[in-house]
C-alpha cells in the first residue's frame, strides 16, 4: 500500500515539473516573438525614414539644377519651409574645389606675381671679341630663324631677369637694304646676349631729295617713344658693326660714343671731338641739348654740332676702352643726294646760338608708312627739302 502511495507522490511531482518545463518553455518562446517582431517594426521604420530622405534629396537636386533640365521632366513643388531649409543649406561654406569664381580670382589677385631679379650690371652671356666679315650674303628668313626669341617690330626682353635698361636703336636709313641685313645679322645676337631690353627703330628717308640724317635721328626719338617708354636710345649708322660684345649697348652717366675705334681711320680715334657713327644718350641727356640739329643737309657736320651741345651743357663724352670699341665697316660708295655739306663749317660755329630753336622743338615730318616687321619697325617718312 505504501509503495503505490509513493508511485502517486512521484507521478504528480514529475507532473507539475514538466508542466514547470512546459511554461518556462513558452515563456521563453514568447519573450523571443516579442523581441523579434519589434526588431521587425524598427527596420520597417529605417526603411521608411530611408525612402523619404532620399526622395526629398533627389527633389531638391532636381529643384537645384532647374536650370539644366529639359522641358520634360516634372516640376517639383515645394513648400515654404523646403524652400527656407534649401536657402539655408546653399548658405553653407562651399567646398574648395565649388568655391565661386570671383573668390578664387580675388585669392590670386592678393599672391602677386614673382617678380623678375634685375640682371646684372654686367652680362654672364658676353664672349668679348667677334670675328665680323662681309664676304657671305645674308638673307632675312635666316637671320629670323637663328633669333627664334624677337618679338614682332625686332623687339626683345631677357625671360629670366629684367632688363637694366630699355633701350630704343636708331638708324638713319635710305637705300642699304644688303647694309642693314648684315647689321642685323650681327647685333641681335649680341644685343640679346647684352640683356638688354631693346627694339630696333629703322627710320628710312623717303624720296630722293638731299639726305638729313639728324633729323631722321629725331624722328626715330619720337616715332620709338610711341611703342614703349625707353629711357635709353643708341643711334647708329646701319653700316657699322662692332667687333666686342662687352661694348654694351646702352646708356651711362654722361653721353657714350661707342665707335671708338673704326677700322676705317686704323682702329684709332680720329679726333677727341668726334661723336659720330654709334653714340647712346639717356632721355635726360637727349632733351637737355633739345635733341639734334634739323638743318644739316647732305654728308657731314652734324655729328660735331652734337658734340658742341653737349660740351655747352657741361657734359662730357664717355668712351669704352680702344679695343673693346672696335668696329667695322661695311666699304661702300657715297650715296647719291648725299653730298658733303658746304653750310656745315658755317653752323657748326653757330651752334650754341641755334640750339635752342633748331631741335627736337621745331622737328617737322609726315610719316608716309609704319611697318612693325619680324627683325625691325621701319618708318618711312618725309621730312621736306632744305
Amino acid at each position: 500500500m505504501m509503495a503505490g502511495g509513493d508511485s502517486s507522490v512521484k507521478f504528480l511531482l514529475l507532473h507539475r515539473t514538466c508542466k514547470l518545463v512546459v511554461l518556462l518553455c513558452f515563456l521563453h518562446i514568447s519573450v523571443t516573438v516579442f523581441f523579434y517582431v519589434r526588431s521587425l517594426d524598427v527596420r520597417f521604420s529605417f526603411v521608411q525614414n530611408q525612402q523619404h530622405s532620399n526622395v526629398s534629396s533627389t527633389q531638391t537636386n532636381r529643384v537645384r539644377h532647374a536650370g539644366f533640365t529639359s522641358g520634360t521632366e516634372p516640376k517639383v513643388v515645394l513648400t515654404t519651409k523646403e524652400v527656407q531649409t534649401m536657402k539655408e543649406e546653399h548658405r553653407e561654406e562651399p567646398k574648395a574645389s565649388e568655391q565661386p569664381k570671383e573668390e578664387k580670382k580675388k585669392k590670386e589677385e592678393v599672391e602677386p606675381e614673382k617678380k623678375l631679379e634685375k640682371c646684372p650690371e654686367t652680362s654672364p652671356l658676353l664672349v668679348g671679341p667677334l670675328r665680323v666679315e662681309f664676304t657671305s650674303l645674308v638673307n632675312l628668313d635666316q637671320i629670323k630663324d637663328q633669333n627664334p626669341n624677337l618679338q614682332p617690330g625686332g623687339r626683345f626682353r631677357p625671360r629670366d631677369c629684367e632688363a637694366v635698361m630699355k633701350v630704343a636703336i636708331i638708324i638713319p636709313f635710305r637705300k642699304r637694304e644688303e647694309h642693314l641685313k648684315f647689321w642685323l645679322f650681327y647685333l641681335h645676337p649680341i644685343l640679346q646676349r647684352q640683356q638688354l631690353d631693346y627694339g630696333v627703330y629703322v627710320i628710312n628717308q623717303d624720296g630722293d631729295q638731299i639726305f638729313n640724317r639728324a633729323k631722321l635721328l629725331n624722328v626715330g626719338y619720337l616715332e620709338a617713344l610711341k611703342d614703349y617708354d625707353y629711357e635709353c636710345f643708341i643711334f647708329s649708322d646701319v653700316d657699322l658693326i662692332p667687333m666686342d660684345d662687352r661694348n654694351t649697348y646702352k646708356c651711362f652717366s654722361q653721353p657714350r660714343h661707342l665707335s671708338v675705334s673704326m677700322d676705317k681711320f686704323g682702329f684709332r680715334l680720329p679726333y677727341n671731338q668726334y661723336f659720330g657713327g654709334v653714340s647712346s644718350m639717356s632721355k635726360e641727356q637727349y632733351l637737355k641739348i633739345n635733341g639734334f640739329p634739323n638743318n644739316y643737309w647732305g654728308w657731314g657736320g652734324e655729328d660735331d654740332d652734337i658734340f658742341n651741345r653737349l660740351s655747352s651743357k657741361g657734359m662730357s663724352i664717355s668712351r669704352p676702352s680702344g679695343d673693346v670699341g672696335k668696329c667695322r665697316m661695311i666699304h661702300h660708295d657715297r650715296d647719291k643726294k648725299n653730298d658733303p655739306n658746304p653750310q656745315r663749317f658755317d653752323r657748326i660755329a653757330h651752334t650754341r646760338d641755334t640750339m635752342h630753336k633748331d631741335g627736337i622743338n621745331s622737328l617737322s615730318y609726315q610719316v608716309v608708312k609704319r611697318e612693325r616687321l619680324d627683325l625691325f619697325t621701319k618708318v618711312t617718312v618725309d621730312v621736306g627739302k632744305p
